[in-house]
């Protein structure tokens, strides 16, 4: 668990992230309106090597962005699907490969559809700008990059 006392400890978070994960990661991203998952991807895009982190925005009406880095970013926003249909014909899977990481917003919508190894994020705002980031990984990839999370320097 994590604690993010504003949205720059949000961002400063995101790039610990981006520089420890490691391809064929698939990151769940679960949280209210405005709990800050857009700006948690930001700052993996930044840890990541993002030429261009201002780019970073919400990709609800898109449903996928790119991003090139250490590893292609796939940001990918589930909130307007209306079922497990609509996420198969999206193509997430296909996202899914060794020189990428695929973050996904509202994914408590598609659990189930959200293939191991995973990341799940859960943010919950606490007061305006502080937020808890609780963690759990599931598969071997995804536990690896949470334990080198926990060495890395802040």
């Amino acid at each position: 668990m994590f604690e993010s006392l504003s949205p720059d400890d949000t961002l400063a978070l995101g790039a610990a992230l981006g520089r420890v994960f490691a391809g064929g990661l698939t990151v769940a991203l679960v949280g209210p309106l405005g709990a800050g998952k857009t700006h948690l991807v930001k700052g993996v895009a930044i840890g990541n090597g993002a030429t261009d982190p201002r780019k970073v925005t919400s990709p609800t009406f898109t449903l996928i962005h790119e991003y090139a880095g250490r590893l292609t970013l796939y940001h990918v926003d589930v909130y307007r699907l209306r079922g497990p249909a609509e996420v198969v014909a999206l193509g997430m899977e296909e996202l899914i490969r060794a020189d990428s990481v695929v973050l996904v917003e509202w994914a408590d919508r598609v659990r189930n559809l959200i293939p191991a190894p995973r990341l799940t994020i859960e943010i919950e705002p606490l007061a305006e700008n502080s937020r808890r980031l609780t963690m759990a990984a599931e598969g071997e990839a995804a536990i690896e990059c949470l334990s080198r999370l926990q060495c890395e320097p802040r």
